[in-house]
């Protein structure tokens, strides 16, 4: 099957919005409590999708990986670090893949058109937060992400450990992932 890669609209809304509620109930059931993973909404999430890609951000970006049919399978977002990590400059909000299409190099390509965006705003630096469970925490360390960062955050009632992943050379990134996938 052939993907592509390309920058979201507010026409996608509603499809990273599937994307991103149905991960997080494949991925993060037994981690996340339950009862939160049944309250999450298409329609919420098609409402805060379409702000944040409606919204013109200084090196913001959110790019969605289509099948060659047009189905929307995957989707990433980043922009500037937001809390003001004095280290990294750059940060990857969110990436999320449909369980039948990952490992499937969607995430290296997804990943890929961030970090050029974040190089094109002049960035030099990125990290992602992650659940400490999340089984993409394999993703970072095998694109060289470090462990740089820790924190407990609260979803649904549960304390969760939270860490990010940090890159202090997104050029050497970006050259990496070209060459890895022919990106």
């Amino acid at each position: 099957m052939i993907f592509r890669v390309t920058s979201a609209t507010p026409a996608d809304a509603n499809a990273i919005a599937r994307v991103h509620v149905d991960t997080w109930r494949t991925t993060y059931g037994g981690i996340v409590p339950d009862a939160h993973l049944a309250t999450l909404s298409y329609r919420h999430r098609e409402s805060v999708w379409r702000q944040i890609i409606s919204r013109k951000r200084s090196a913001d970006s959110q790019f969605v990986a289509e099948t060659d049919a047009g189905e929307v399978v995957g989707f990433a977002s980043g922009g500037r670090e937001l809390a003001g990590d004095c280290e990294y400059d750059g940060e990857l909000y969110a990436i999320y893949i449909l369980a039948p299409h990952q490992r499937l190099g969607i995430g290296r390509r997804l990943v890929a058109a961030v970090v050029e965006r974040l190089i094109d705003a002049s960035l030099d630096t990125m990290l992602i937060w992650v659940l400490q469970d999340n089984p993409a925490c394999r993703l970072y360390a095998a694109l060289g992400g470090s462990r740089v960062r820790n924190r407990t955050i609260t979803i649904g009632g549960a304390d969760l450990a939270e860490v990010a992943y940090g890159w202090h050379d997104l050029a050497l990134l970006n050259t990496n992932l070209h060459r890895r996938e022919g990106v």
